[in-house]
């Protein structure tokens, strides 16, 4: 489903509508709503809403775990993580606890240990291989990656890892990143996108040649999932 809006707050207004419509399913089914939260800007003014007063009770907030589609190989608390973003805006104006939070532990600083204790925690907690989040929330970069799985980098292809360390030769760093089996198999997936930056890539990547390779979006194809693209029209304006 591609779903089309004038403006930002529109975007943010429905996405917040449709998770909290996701986690009273999958409380009142599951007793839990396990989400993977992305990074970077474009979702941060969401969680910020949903930390808002309008939202705050919606949902039953200690029923909810969270997790991390990807990490940036930086400190928790440092100014590019992640973690941060999710922990100013969401975690701490809710007084979420702890224990609800499952992070990258990239204080580890080991790359390989980093990757491996998080599929470990992962296991633990779904005790599946891949686990099965109730909702995946990915953005799209204006090169077509998601998550962290950038063009042609080698985790666009893993198939057996839950989790991966990403070398980008282009930003010349490494990325922590969830691999698309996992993103798959979520039961809802939905893609933020926003800005006119995006919409040459928006188009190749919904209505263009599919070259995963070149725009790693395109892979994202849940088994048995919904799929949402919730876009902006300045990011849609190319769209047929």
């Amino acid at each position: 489903m591609i779903k089309i809006f004038d403006d930002a707050e529109q975007l943010n207004r429905f996405a917040a509508e449709k998770f909290v419509e996701i986690a009273d399913e999958a409380i009142e089914n599951r007793r839990q709503f396990t989400v993977a939260l992305a990074g970077g800007s474009t979702p941060k003014s969401l969680y910020h809403l949903l930390a808002s007063d309008e939202y705050e009770n919606k949902v039953d907030w200690s029923k909810i775990f969270f997790f991390f589609g990807d990490e940036r190989n930086v400190a928790p608390l440092d100014a590019e993580s992640n973690f941060r973003m999710a922990n100013e805006n969401l975690f701490l104006p809710l007084q979420i606890t702890e224990e609800n939070i499952f992070r990258w532990q990239t204080e580890l600083k080991d790359a390989r240990l980093i990757t491996e204790e998080y599929e470990k925690t992962l296991l633990i907690y779904f005790k599946t291989r891949f686990p099965p989040f109730d909702l995946f929330l990915l953005g799209m970069g204006d090169d077509g990656h998601t998550a962290s799985l950038f063009p042609f980098s080698e985790a666009l292809n893993e198939t057996e890892r839950v989790a991966v360390a990403n070398p980008v030769e282009k930003l010349d760093t490494i990325r922590f990143t969830l691999t698309f089996p996992v993103i798959n198999n979520a039961r809802n997936v939905i893609f933020l996108v926003k800005g006119a930056d995006k919409a040459e890539t928006l188009r190749a990547v919904l209505q263009g040649e599919f070259q995963p390779e070149k725009y790693p979006s395109q892979n994202v194809k849940p088994i048995n999932g919904n799929l949402f693209w919730l876009v902006d029209r300045e990011a849609a304006r190319l769209l047929k």
